[in-house]
């Protein structure tokens, strides 16, 4: 069972390796790969009942763009060089949206969706949106083109969330971080199951669907969705939450079916 986890710096990255510094057979080896360098994490013997878990470990870059191009890179690479992955996980810190995901709290999206695709309209708009589409945005899927949501398989997600207390609902992947409450009750309002926004999920879910692949998305909260207090950012105790969060998931990777990807 080879897994490719693309976080988008390399701080979240680690965090997701020191979950399996106690595990694995030997420290994280780097291998290479066009634009960018994987941490290789190799179990030696079965966890479980399952096969062999190999971990890649990717800091692709921050945004949707950077995070789609790395994690395209990294699974085109492996499928030339004969050794494909079964799943992909997006993986880092993020905004949650209060009171539902606190700081510290851990979000497993069953929906990655991404917010801003699309384009601006009049208040009053000859296009007909969907029930619960703010004024003055229409969704790329209302114009005819594309995509803006990805279903993770439901089975992974709920064996994962048994496994870690995560909180299920949709993670928002945006280019630009909400900095103010009314864009956090924008959002909300158009995407009422929304419990935490980040920049990368929709990028890697893209790369993974070209390729056929399940996807995941694992944020750990760091800040609530809003004005930007720094103050108020938690990003060691987010980090910490991912290492613990990491350090359940292997067992649930390695026996999972990768045929299993009903939703």
């Amino acid at each position: 069972m080879r897994v490719l986890v693309t976080t988008a710096v390399p701080a979240e990255r680690d965090a997701v390796a020191a979950a399996f510094t106690a595990l694995a057979s030997a420290p994280a080896s780097a291998h290479a790969v066009p634009g960018a360098a994987l941490s290789r994490v190799a179990f030696p013997a079965p966890l479980d009942s399952g096969g062999r878990l190999v971990l890649d470990l990717l800091a692709g870059g921050v945004g949707p763009a950077a995070a789609a191009a790395s994690t395209a890179a990294a699974l085109t690479a492996a499928a030339l060089g004969g050794e494909p992955y079964a799943v992909v996980v997006s993986a880092g810190i993020g905004g949650g949206f209060q009171p539902d995901a606190p700081v510290g709290s851990l979000v497993l999206a069953d929906e990655i969706t991404v917010a801003d695709l699309g384009a601006e309209a009049p208040e009053t708009s000859e296009v007909t949106e969907p029930p619960g589409t703010a004024h003055g945005f229409i969704p790329v899927t209302e114009l005819g083109f594309g995509t803006i949501t990805h279903r993770p398989p439901n089975s992974l997600v709920r064996d994962i969330a048994a496994v870690t207390g995560a909180r299920q609902g949709s993670v928002l992947t945006v280019s630009t971080v909400t900095g103010s409450a009314a864009r956090a009750v924008e959002l909300r309002r158009r995407h009422p199951r929304a419990l935490a926004e980040a920049m990368e999920g929709f990028g890697v879910a893209e790369a993974a669907a070209a390729h056929g692949l399940p996807v995941l998305e694992i944020r750990a909260v760091s800040n609530p969705v809003g004005p930007r207090d720094r103050a108020a950012w938690r990003i060691g105790e987010a980090l910490a939450a991912l290492t613990a969060a990491f350090g359940k998931l292997a067992p649930v990777l390695e026996s999972w079916n990768p045929h299993d990807v009903t939703h």
